[in-house]
């Protein structure tokens, strides 16, 4: 395995870790948001009422894409298992 062969595994796996976080990131962002906005409009100044709707809309959100997570991730572990068959 030479330096190009390294080189394009590690940008699929870069690829797969963002496709696989960014859904999980966009659900994060969007709750924390509207919660922000929220908390302006009220003027509720409570520190902790994000984290608890957050954490469950991401743990709604991995429960959800769990067959796209696995199947992205199962597709690089594939690749990478055909890299190292065809090398030897």
């Amino acid at each position: 395995m030479n330096a190009a062969d390294v080189l394009d595994v590690s940008r699929d796996a870069i690829i797969v870790t963002m496709q696989v976080s960014a859904p999980l990131m966009a659900i994060a962002l969007i709750v924390g948001v509207t919660i922000s906005l929220f908390q302006a409009l009220t003027q509720i100044q409570e520190m902790t009422l994000v984290f608890v709707p957050k954490i469950l809309a991401v743990f709604a959100g991995t429960l959800a894409l769990i067959p796209f997570m696995l199947s992205s991730m199962t597709g690089l572990m594939e690749r990478i298992a055909d890299r190292i068959v065809n090398q030897g």
